[in-house]
């Protein structure tokens, strides 16, 4: 019973996360991250901090971002074509190891796209060439994580040694308050998101979070930060914000559950264990007992038919006169 209700909640818990996730494919596609930097200007802006360029046409950059974000449960926030590179960036607020995979299912997408735009061949018996990837997380969640790191597809393989004939490296940059300073110098806007995000996470601490989003919008506005963006998208950002925040909550809120259900199916294991441990010992005792009994039957009957000889040969003997 406990362990048919805990499976009951598991997929309750398992619905509930769908329709989430499917509350998040159809009406917000966008986060506050993206945005910002689907601005072609503020894009461009960070892609020259990243890179030491300093191109000044925004019109340069090609976007490519899938128009349907979604894709298999994954999404990419930016994709675009500058300098023969394709570029997959992505905005986290949840330490998430598996972004390879993710972005591998990306680029394959984003290639059968380019192929067929391109109209190229891919039985050419000349070598077709095509943008060279490059990955980019932007990371503020609030796990310890270094300055800038890196996750790789074959740290998933198992059991593997060797070269990897696959591979895909993303590039983790920490956009944390207070991180990769030199990046925020460069990139004026990137440091402004920081700072917007740093003063959210500072008035939930004492504040409901939608009173916390309105209140940051509030004073980065009178203090200049983000303000023209924030200005012109107030409203949306608001609500894309309390949704985020709201979003982590209940992510959060569904992983303890899990845990809960984990924890009552493996005690309802632990007592099936238990009983069918208590069960097979029951019944080694059982057979242990019987297997005495016959062999006391044996031995009394073993003892009965040698007390018969006896008697017979005695009274062999006696009838010879012998005794």
């Amino acid at each position: 019973m406990v362990r048919q209700n805990a499976v009951n909640t598991k997929e309750q818990t398992l619905q509930q996360a769908d329709e989430m996730t499917v509350t998040v494919n159809t009406k917000y596609k966008d986060t506050v991250f993206r945005m910002l930097f689907s601005d072609k200007k503020n894009l461009l802006s960070l892609y020259n901090a990243l890179n030491g360029k300093d191109y000044r046409d925004p019109d340069l950059l090609e976007i490519v971002t899938l128009d349907n974000a979604i894709y298999m449960g994954v999404k990419n926030d930016l994709a675009f074509i500058l300098d023969c590179n394709m570029f997959l960036w992505e905005h986290q607020s949840t330490y998430n190891p598996n972004i390879p995979l993710r972005d591998l299912i990306y680029i394959a997408k984003e290639y059968q796209k380019y192929v067929k735009q391109k109209k190229i061949s891919l039985y050419s018996t000349r070598q077709q060439k095509l943008p060279a990837p490059r990955f980019i997380v932007f990371y503020n969640g609030k796990s310890e994580v270094g300055e800038k790191f890196e996750h790789r597809l074959s740290d998933a393989y198992e059991n593997f040694s060797g070269e990897p004939e696959l591979e895909l490296k993303v590039t983790v940059l920490n956009i944390n308050e207070g991180h990769n300073q030199k990046l925020m110098e460069q990139c004026q806007i990137l440091k402004e998101y920081a700072c917007f995000v740093a003063r959210v996470r500072k008035h939930q601490k004492t504040l409901p979070v939608e009173a916390a989003v309105e209140q940051a919008v509030k004073e980065c506005i009178q203090e200049g930060i983000l303000r023209e963006f924030l200005l012109k998208n107030r409203a949306e950002v608001i609500e894309m914000s309390i949704f985020e925040y709201n979003q982590k909550e209940e992510e959060e809120l569904i992983r303890r559950e899990e845990k809960e259900i984990g924890k009552e199916i493996g005690k309802e294991i632990g007592i099936r264990i238990g009983e069918e441990r208590e069960r097979k010992n029951t019944e080694r005792e059982r057979k242990n007992a019987e297997r005495e009994r016959r062999r006391a039957d044996s031995e009394k009957i073993r003892a009965d038919s040698a007390e018969k000889e006896n008697l017979r040969l005695r009274e062999l003997l006696r009838k010879n006169g012998i005794m």
